[in-house]
């Protein structure tokens, strides 16, 4: 193993955010929270392993979140409470230790890569180490009542932040004595404090190094999250797509990455998702990289009856590697039928899904061709559509 790892907790049933989904899977900035928690310590030059402890409801929901990666090992499940959650995954890591681990918050999705550096550097001259944030505001005690009866002294008093990190063998044996013990925490510091660990208390990144709870908190994440996203990449660039496909046998359409049932098909260039085609033409025109047919050729047979969502996938990965982001995407789906209204939030919400961005920044329209030409005649069915991007100033054209 490798000498530092991450353990990131995820068991948890919170749904205070909304909702039945537990928060850690909840979209926030495009994305499942979980998979902007990984980034944080997958890309960080100290973190040689990552762990996920999940519930074992969650194992699918994981997987759609989870993105591939050398250093993310399986998940482990999780027990009834986080302090379960967490020594299952401490055991999991002990059949080959690593010497100093990091404890953090799934929700926690803002942590500074600054501060992971120093848990870790700190963990160096100590055995656990707590990142945290003096108590400015004034504290009341209330009753059942909601009456404030006393003011607690706030001197000495911190809160506490993830990733909290340990060496492996104390905190080890710390949640398995506490364990032993019947003891209940609600953070491992203080399972470490209880098993006689000196913990180093270090300053911590306060209110950025928020824990996700309400939609409040929610919707605070997607903007900063957008403010980030956007940061630096003022070069601004719109591009056009529009694809055309006729009609033929078949049970359904392929549409913006959702199966309609239809009378018909659709024929053509993979499943024949003229919506997808007109995007990734759209984002491709964008960044002057040519057109789909540039990058998959329609005689190759590679590409025969391939989900389109590939094609899409790979225009955004272009964009990702010159620094850039998606900032809107608007399609318009010309066609007599099938009708796209009741397929519209699916739509945007699968399109929103390949191309790691919110819902609310695509936009599906669609309109017939008035009997009109081809269309109008049910032959086919055309998109068209416009991309909008961002990149670093003096990227690359």
């Amino acid at each position: 193993m490798s000498r530092t790892a991450a353990l990131i907790v995820a068991a948890g049933r919170g749904v205070r955010a909304g909702g039945p989904v537990p928060k850690q899977y909840l979209p926030v900035g495009g994305r499942p929270v979980i998979a902007w928690a990984l980034d944080r310590f997958l890309g960080h030059p100290d973190i040689g392993a990552v762990r996920v402890v999940i519930h074992a409801d969650d194992v699918e929901l994981y997987y759609k979140a989870a993105h591939d990666h050398r250093l993310l090992l399986p998940p482990v499940l999780g027990g009834e409470t986080r302090q379960e959650s967490v020594l299952l995954g401490l055991e999991s890591l002990a059949g080959d230790p690593p010497d100093l681990v990091l404890v953090h918050d799934a929700v926690r999705i803002f942590v500074a890569q600054s501060l992971i550096a120093d848990v870790v550097r700190n963990l160096g001259d100590f055995e656990a180490v707590l990142p945290a944030t003096p108590v400015t505001d004034t504290l009341q005690q209330v009753d059942a009542d909601g009456f404030a009866f006393q003011t607690v002294p706030r001197a000495g008093l911190w809160l506490a932040e993830t990733p909290q990190g340990f060496r492996f063998a104390a905190i080890l044996a710390a949640h398995r004595r506490a364990a032993a013990a019947g003891a209940a925490f609600t953070d491992d510091a203080a399972v470490a404090a209880f098993a006689g660990v000196q913990v180093k208390v270090i300053q911590g990144s306060g209110g950025s190094n928020i824990k996700l709870t309400t939609p409040e908190d929610f919707a605070m994440a997607d903007a900063r999250l957008a403010a980030e996203r956007f940061a630096g990449l003022n070069d601004v660039r719109v591009g056009i797509g529009y694809d055309v496909h006729a009609i033929g046998a078949g049970k359904s359409v392929m549409l913006g990455g959702v199966k309609i049932p239809h009378a018909k098909g659709l024929t053509g260039h993979s499943d024949a998702d003229v919506a997808l085609h007109a995007l990734t033409d759209a984002i491709l025109g964008a960044i002057a990289e040519g057109d789909i047919g540039t990058h998959f050729p329609p005689d190759d047979p590679r590409w025969k009856s391939a989900s389109s969502d590939r094609f899409l996938a790979e225009a955004v990965a272009q964009v990702r590697r010159r620094g850039g982001a998606i900032a809107h995407l608007d399609l318009t789906i010309v066609a007599e039928a099938p009708k796209i209204g009741p397929h519209r939030d699916a739509m945007r919400a699968r399109i929103a899904a390949i191309c790691g961005i919110g819902a609310d920044r695509v936009a599906v329209k669609a309109t017939t061709n008035e009997a009109l030409g081809f269309v109008g005649r049910g032959e086919g069915i055309a998109a068209m559509a416009t991309a909008t991007v961002r990149l670093p100033s003096g990227a690359k054209q």
